[in-house]
């Protein structure tokens, strides 16, 4: 296996018929020993992106982003700065202001832009820890209904205020009424730093959403300069100034939609070669890696080898609110790998958007809906 070269194997029989599984499966793994990497053999498998790579340990760092080392104990941090439990109300006829509507049904979501990465890292089997505030008994209801549904969370406790409602209101055209949450007081913001600390190498910190007004929207610049140096991996899916000034700190992964990059280069995007040179104008500022979702129109990832790759999203309903953008990045930092992640994302956003908007690991358990995959030992 090498970077020039991709997985490669000394008979060309078997080349072909792993060649051929790889096509196949939605997600390739390589089971490769540390004596393998930088070897080259006559026939190809695939390039080096047709897989993510399983090893005893990586002897060189430019493998790194592909690759799983056996026994590795990285961990996924999502931060929420602003949670909210939504409450959705369905309605049958059109929503008259100023008089008595009567809902035909509704639901509670937990949710928070973090919280739906966390929420989507699990029903992919992967765990994760999900960070930020909470306050009040709406704080303790959020906490105690994420737990039931198996997600683990350590956040700090706010001594004031009340967890956000937001209203969301479905009646042909939806409407929603956000709750502005809790002050977070200097105090609470050097607990999460201090939680933060305890970060290692090769850790995941996803930083998702807007930053509350009681909180300086410099916020994510401080974390990330606090964790400069220290081999944290930091997703950040954030809208204009909030991206723009985190780039410096050159970031693994940036995940804007099409219309919040075109915002932040001045134009509206509409190709996918107008979209890629945007996403190169941020990677060229510090991005690595730079996901661009599009809702119905699926996913660009521009890598930070400067390769594009580009999925589209399978036909069904499109346009439902409640963390269906979340899917892509919670899919890529799932699993390191560009092509096979990006399908699923593309696959997962788009099971979400059919149900209604509605996570589908808060109401959909027990059913294992991960992408099949094939692994591989390479000789």
């Amino acid at each position: 296996m090498a970077l020039e070269a991709g997985f490669t194997t000394p008979d060309p029989e078997e080349a072909a018929v792993k060649a051929a599984a790889v096509r196949r499966a939605r997600e390739s793994w390589f089971l490769v020993d540390d004596a393998k990497f930088a070897k080259i053999y006559p026939a190809v498998i695939t390039d080096l992106h047709g897989g993510a790579i399983l090893t005893n340990r990586c002897p060189n760092p430019k493998y790194k982003q592909q690759t799983f080392v056996k026994g590795d104990r990285s961990m996924i941090y999502t931060v929420t700065f602003n949670p909210a439990i939504d409450y959705v109300v369905r309605l049958d006829a059109p929503l008259e202001v100023g008089e008595v509507n009567r809902a035909k049904g509704e639901d509670c979501v937990l949710g928070g832009k973090g919280i739906n990465v966390s929420g989507v890292l699990a029903q992919l089997g992967c765990e994760s820890v999900a960070l930020g505030f909470v306050a009040g008994e709406t704080g303790a209801w959020l906490e105690r209904g994420l737990a039931a549904q198996g997600l683990k969370t350590d956040f700090v406790h706010l001594e004031n205020g009340m967890t956000r409602i937001n209203v969301k209101i479905k009646a042909g055209q939806e409407t929603e009424l956000n709750g502005a949450g809790p002050a977070i007081p200097e105090s609470a913001l050097q607990q999460l730093e201090a939680q933060l600390d305890k970060l290692a190498e090769g850790d995941i910190l996803i930083l998702a959403g807007s930053i509350p007004a009681s909180l300086p929207q410099s916020v994510y610049e401080r974390l990330l300069a606090r964790l400069q140096g220290r081999g944290v991996r930091a997703v950040v899916d954030a809208t204009r100034d909030l991206l723009v000034n985190v780039l410096p700190y050159h970031p693994f992964l940036i995940k804007p939609n099409n219309h919040e990059l075109g915002e932040i280069v001045g134009k509206v995007l509409t190709t996918d070669a107008e979209i890629v040179a945007a996403a190169r104008t941020l990677q060229e500022k510090g991005a690595r890696n730079v996901l661009v979702s599009m809702a119905g129109d699926g996913a660009l990832l521009l890598d930070e080898q400067g390769q594009v790759h580009r999925i589209g999203c399978p036909k069904g309903q499109g346009g439902q609110q409640c963390g269906c953008r979340r899917q892509h990045g919670g899919r890529f930092c799932g699993r390191i790998s560009a092509k096979p992640q990006l399908r699923a994302g593309a696959a997962s956003g788009h099971r979400l958007r059919q149900r209604n908007g509605f996570q589908p690991w808060a109401c959909h358990k027990g059913k294992d809906r991960r992408a099949a995959g094939a692994a591989f030992d390479t000789p």
